[in-house]
């Protein structure tokens, strides 16, 4: 695993591509919901060259307890993968989707893009769609689902979980 990745900022891009963080176990290792954001990034960013990538994901009991940001994990693991360490944004530390789109938007903003692709999980994006389309009213976004291969009674466990905290949110929005 790379340990030290150098950060390069750059200011000519179309469009980022936002991953949203995931689990990872307390050795780092990435969950298979991480990988299949992750992977689905790597397809988008195949097809849309011009665009950097966001990594989001710090730290919490219910997806990071190690001393390193999740998104550190998930930029390793695209390097590693063949992906260049200078099409990768600084990481927002987040610790749930709110914050994803919260502390991303600083980032964005400071590249002047307006072009947004918003990776998550199939079962997740309803909420991902709510929660950035208020905070990024006015860009372009796309949002782009990851399948991960879970148990029915797992995804519907899940998506049950993903409808539950949406309702929470248009209630109080």
């Amino acid at each position: 695993m790379l340990h030290n990745i150098k950060i390069e900022h750059m200011k000519n891009m179309d469009g980022i591509i936002i991953v949203l963080g995931a689990p990872n176990d307390e050795k780092g290792n990435l969950s298979d919901m991480a990988l299949g954001r992750l992977n689905q990034a790597m397809r988008e960013y195949k097809c849309n060259k011009d665009y950097k990538i966001l990594c989001t994901g710090g730290f919490g009991t219910h997806f990071n307890t190690t001393d390193k940001p999740h998104a550190f994990y998930a930029i390793n693991y695209l390097i590693q993968q063949g992906l260049p360490a200078t099409d990768m944004l600084e990481m927002a530390e987040s610790q749930n989707t709110l914050e994803d789109a919260l502390l991303s938007k600083p980032i964005v903003d400071k590249y002047g893009v307006k072009s947004l692709i918003i990776v998550s999980s199939d079962f997740h994006l309803p909420r991902a769609k709510y929660v950035f389309e208020r905070a990024f009213e006015g860009y372009g976004l796309i949002f782009s689902g990851a399948i991960t291969n879970f148990s029915k009674k797992r995804y519907l466990s899940l998506k049950n979980h993903e409808e539950r905290e949406l309702k929470k949110l248009r209630n109080c929005g």
